[in-house]
């Protein structure tokens, strides 16, 4: 890179405004106070999050105790040390518009003077209509139904339940590497990691089956074999698919994978579902990933970043599939307490109305592949098997399996840059930064990659 355009860069990340901040360490990282807290929290948390970094630490070598975050900004995380991040996890992918958005803080304040809980499916809040609204108009399809819920395992959950409604089949087709959530329902479907599924599975049943997710088109036969074998047994009511897998590593399928899935579940009688939490809503560069094969599926999950940092999902069927429910009358439902909470419709229109007046999925097309190519170019060399993904949601597939990832992540937390590791072998730093990240924080990224790759674990 030329020595002015540097200088340039340089200047504008240094008069950038809070939030679009570059890293500024304060102390050793995690500092003496995240420790101190994270051993309180040790004393009392689930002993599964504790194990997990002992394992990770063994596999990787070097200890892997956790910041402690005590405020956001935007593109900035600070922790309890005040140390200062540039965060390109965003929540895993949740935090669409950054840490605490001007817009989203506006109106959750301003619903919760006027109402902050209704009475769920009895007696709704003025907003969830307009909510409800607006995510049937964001489906690929016309006459969408809407399910709201809290996680994206809600929205999953809803669509499987939905499935079996709607078709009377019990059985399920999922793929290897797929990730939809840990309650009961998803996890049963989770293709991702044996080990999640094994403790419980008596209680999860034997209804789904798992055929490979396709990486390369010479995959794509075998792939689709295995989807029709099932399908052809007349059990299958529903083939759940993520359009990319984001926690199995950003694995963006074939072209024509997702078509000529749509066309088997077609001629079986089966429902497409469209796990669309990590791809929907800008992540992977348009509203909706599917749309980019102009693939409909039956019912469509949408979460993450529907809330911009609050809680909230949804499942949206076509009309004809979400009669179902309507048959049974109103003996069949899916509610809690918080589903439709007036403070997460409020969220999430006004999460809606940020992204289309800043026009954040065609941004996030544009700058994902623009950063995806400064990627490539600069792990060149640097022990680098693959650079993947759409819009902003990028997976870096390194060498050494999950063992280096963890001490590559490891290294660009002391230099102040949040990732996240994932894929089937735990060998895939993924990014999903908020899609209206600084272009200039994602370019001063890429040298930052360079020196934690530079020294192999």
């Amino acid at each position: 890179m030329p020595s002015s355009m540097k200088r340039s860069e340089g200047d504008a990340i240094a008069s950038a405004p809070e939030g679009s901040l570059p890293p500024k360490l304060r102390t050793s990282v995690p500092g003496r106070e995240s420790r101190r807290q994270a051993a309180r929290l040790r004393a009392v948390d689930c002993p599964a999050f504790e194990a997990r970094r002992r394992t990770r630490s063994d596999l990787s070598g070097e200890l892997q105790d956790p910041i402690v975050y005590a405020r956001g900004r935007g593109s900035n995380v600070y922790d309890v040390d005040g140390n200062r991040y540039v965060d390109l996890a965003a929540g895993f992918g949740a935090l669409s518009l950054g840490h605490g958005p001007p817009a989203v803080m506006r109106a959750v304040i301003e619903q919760q003077k006027r109402v902050s809980l209704a009475l769920g499916d009895m007696y709704a809040s003025d907003l969830k209509a307009p909510l409800c609204e607006a995510l049937a108009a964001l489906a690929p399809f016309r006459g969408g139904r809407v399910m709201l819920g809290l996680s994206g395992a809600d929205a999953v959950t809803a669509a499987l339940k939905s499935a079996i409604l709607a078709t009377a089949r019990p059985g399920v087709l999922a793929f290897r590497g797929g990730y939809h959530g840990l309650s009961h329902g998803p996890l049963a479907a989770c293709g991702l990691s044996e080990e999640f599924r094994a403790p419980f599975e008596p209680q999860l049943g034997s209804y789904v089956s798992f055929a490979p997710y396709p990486t390369r088109e010479a995959d794509n036969e075998m792939a689709l074999e295995a989807a029709r074998r099932t399908l052809r047994s007349g059990e299958c009511g529903a083939v759940l698919v993520e359009p990319i897998q984001g926690r199995g590593g950003c694995v963006v399928p074939p072209l024509g994978f997702l078509r000529e899935l749509r066309r088997e579940c077609t001629e079986a009688g089966a429902l497409l579902i469209a796990d669309e939490i990590w791809t929907g809503l800008g992540r992977a560069g348009g509203w909706i990933a599917m749309e980019t094969e102009r693939v409909l599926p039956d019912l469509l999950c949408l979460g993450k970043g529907l809330g911009g940092g609050i809680a909230i999902s949804a499942c949206v069927g076509t009309d004809e599939v979400m009669r179902a429910w309507g048959r049974h009358g109103g003996g069949a439902i899916h509610t809690a307490t918080h589903f439709a909470s007036p403070l997460g419709c409020a969220a999430a229109l006004a999460t809606l109305r940020e992204m289309r007046k800043e026009r954040l999925p065609h941004r996030s097309l544009a700058l994902g592949q623009r950063w995806r190519r400064a990627l490539e170019a600069g792990v060149r060399g640097y022990g680098v098997i693959d650079v993947r993904g759409r819009g902003l949601m990028v997976g870096i597939q390194v060498e050494g399996g999950a063992g280096r990832a963890l001490v590559t992540a490891r290294r660009l937390l002391a230099m102040g840059y949040i990732v996240v590791t994932g894929g089937m072998a735990g060998d895939v730093l993924t990014l999903t930064p908020p899609l209206n990240i600084a272009e200039a924080l994602l370019s001063a990224f890429v040298a930052a990659l360079q020196e934690s790759l530079a020294e192999r674990a």
